[in-house]
């Protein structure tokens, strides 16, 4: 019997001194995983502070809309992709109402020809408004 009880005794104490090693590891990994995820959302990086576009793109509503479709899989800025540079785009239209009408129906029915062989992609499910806004940034980034 105290055999029993010193058994016992010994695999109490060895399981409130942390016998269970598991248990202590998870917990000190999780608060080292939370350590690092608000210090990595407080981090101050240099694409923070210097950018990654234009000034203005941030702000406005035409630059939102160009980066939430699918226009930067065909255009760049500054470089010809598959279409046109928005900036060779800015400089061979004038931005008036007559272009921006022009140019946001053919953001919304593509087209073929203007700027060679290969067709733009319609964007039927794009409003003509929005359609209008991107158009505008575009024509706004003349070289």
């Amino acid at each position: 019997m105290k055999k029993v009880f010193i058994i016992l005794s010994i695999c109490s104490v060895i399981t409130a001194c942390g016998g269970n090693s598991k248990t202590g590891s998870a917990d000190s990994a999780a608060a080292a995983n939370q350590t690092a995820k608000q210090q990595e959302s407080s981090a101050d990086t240099n694409a923070n502070k210097i950018g990654t576009e234009s000034s203005g793109a941030s702000t406005d509503p035409g630059a939102k809309l160009i980066a939430a479709s699918d226009c930067n899989t065909c255009h760049k800025v500054d470089v010809k992709v598959i279409g046109p540079a928005f900036k060779d785009v800015a400089a061979k239209y004038p931005a008036t109402e007559a272009n921006i009408d022009t140019l946001a129906n053919k953001v919304i029915k593509g087209g073929k020809g203007h700027w060679g062989d290969i067709p733009m992609a319609a964007h039927p499910a794009l409003s003509q408004d929005d359609a209008k806004q991107m158009v505008k940034f575009v024509l706004s980034l003349k070289k």
